[in-house]
């Protein structure tokens, strides 16, 4: 006979004390202990609050030293809670902040970043929007992004048979059967953390224009009127499996669809689908389609199929063109990214240097920062990356670039700077993971005068910077915030050689 569980415990009365990452706010309860041993203390992780809520939490998940909750009750609202904009905010699972005022937005974000270069990095620094005693090292006051809503070039729109039913869903529905049934009702908008195959309709999302909104929801009205199906993931089975819209400031709009054909008349439903976001659509200058037959919806290594105007979008920084294809890594916050890249640029004061620019990518830093260097070398694993940086190296008629496709610690190598130079600045802008330890050591071999770190991990950039530190020192950092009301931090450090 299987041993039963252990209710899992209600607290009650508890005041939410701080954020935690993730979006979660967080809350430290001091159990006492009932046989004469010291209390113990609880970490409870706590989504949908904000520090000053007093709340009645259910403990769904228990560890030995941390515990994860939701809310069951709230007794008092605090007074650094917004109204979220979005309808469907806490089940979508994006924007996770949009409860906080944005200016407390910042002030957690900059508090991570100084958190977690501290005390993963081990690196002494002085508090956010202050100087070292020594004048030595400025951290300085976040960045806010310039918009709050409306700040996307891009979103992705999953497909599905299945629609995510929430718990008040499932709880209006008069029996079993009928839950079962409405799980069958197809949805376009977005995946759900925890139900992969399901996809939650989104009506409205505020993170790119409106047009984004018209175009999502006449693409799936259009196909549930005239049946085509929507994709299954777990049989693998349906034709509509994605929508992706991008946008430039340039004016441009991209729509990519991608199916899975598998029907005789699936061409023909397709065309049709086409032909409908052509004619109610004229904003659209790119309209492509994608053949998917993968069971993932990745299509880097596919053929994308132009059915009307060009194959990219043009963006915009300075007087800069950037040539954005549908497999284009650009940042998704156009207007904050020229801030992001205006900090690289004057923390690397590269007038008259040899600039490594390091991940380069599609060549935007490196293109971005050219006219002020001698030279700019860019280095990336992909290569399909590079040839797009070589395009925007000639569409801005730059002709002091040079890009090469590799692995970082393959290609720096000391023949590699004997050829080219050894570099005054290198600018690294790395993934989510950072820097394997091989570049970090070819980076210090390289000895360049300045290094500009750009992170969108602050926390892969605390453990780089500790081994950077050994020879170099931390003159100044920049926290930017580029995606509001989540809790990712963009941060640029400058470091300079000893």
């Amino acid at each position: 006979m299987a041993r039963k569980k252990k209710p899992l415990p209600i607290f009650e009365n508890v005041t939410i004390t701080d954020i935690a990452a993730e979006g979660k706010s967080l809350v430290r309860i001091h159990i006492p202990a009932h046989d004469g041993t010291e209390e113990s203390q609880l970490v409870v992780f706590v989504p949908c609050a904000v520090p000053g809520d007093v709340v009645d939490l259910q403990i769904r998940r228990k560890k030995h030293s941390y515990a994860e909750a939701e809310v069951i009750r709230f007794h008092k609202l605090s007074e650094k809670r917004a109204e979220p904009r979005c309808k469907h905010f806490g089940v979508c699972g994006g924007c996770k902040w949009q409860q906080l005022p944005y200016e407390e937005q910042l002030k957690f974000k900059q508090q991570q970043v100084y958190d977690q270069l501290t005390r993963i990095g081990h690196l002494q620094l002085p508090a956010p929007g202050t100087t070292s005693a020594d004048g030595k090292c400025t951290f300085q006051p976040i960045m806010g992004s310039v918009k709050q809503y409306e700040y996307r070039n891009k979103l992705d729109f999953g497909a599905a048979n299945k629609r995510y039913l929430t718990k008040e869903e499932i709880a209006s529905l008069p029996e079993r059967e009928g839950a079962e049934s409405a799980k069958n009702i197809p949805a376009l908008g977005f995946h759900i953390t925890g139900a992969f195959d399901k996809i939650l309709p989104i009506e409205q999302c505020h993170l790119m224009e409106p047009l984004c909104n018209d175009i999502r929801n006449s693409v799936a009205n259009y196909a549930l009127e005239n049946d085509i199906p929507f994709f299954d993931l777990r049989a693998q089975t349906g034709m509509l499996r994605d929508v992706i819209i991008r946008n430039s400031n340039s004016g441009e709009w991209m729509v990519i669809v991608q199916v899975k054909l598998q029907e005789a008349d699936d061409h023909q439903k397709l065309e049709g689908l086409l032909k409908f976001l052509l004619n109610k659509f004229p904003q659209i200058t790119s309209l492509l389609w994608v053949d998917n037959q993968k069971c993932n919806d990745t299509f880097h290594d596919l053929d994308v199929h132009v059915f009307h105007g060009k194959d990219h979008i043009i963006e915009t920084m300075e007087d800069l063109k950037f040539k954005v294809g549908p497999k284009s890594f650009y940042q998704t916050n156009t207007e904050q990214a020229y801030h992001l890249y205006s900090v690289a640029r004057e923390f690397a004061d590269c007038s008259g240097h040899l600039v490594y620019d390091l991940y380069t990518g599609t060549g935007t830093i490196a293109n971005f920062v050219a006219r002020q260097a001698r030279q700019v070398i860019g280095i990336e694993y992909v290569p399909e990356a590079i040839e797009d940086a070589k395009v925007n190296a000639q569409l801005n008629n730059i002709d002091n670039t040079l890009f090469f496709a590799g692995d970082m610690k393959d290609i720096l190598t000391d023949e590699f700077i004997s050829e080219h130079g050894r570099p005054d600045v290198i600018i690294t802008d790395p993934p989510r993971a950072g820097m394997h330890p091989d570049v970090v050591n070819t980076i210090m071999n390289a000895a360049p005068k300045r290094i500009v770190y750009v992170s969108c991990n602050p926390a892969t950039q605390a453990r780089d910077l500790e081994m950077l530190c050994r020879d170099y020192d931390i003159r100044r950092i920049q926290p930017v915030d580029m995606f509001p009301h989540t809790p990712h931090v963009e941060n640029v450090v400058l470091l300079e050689k000893r």
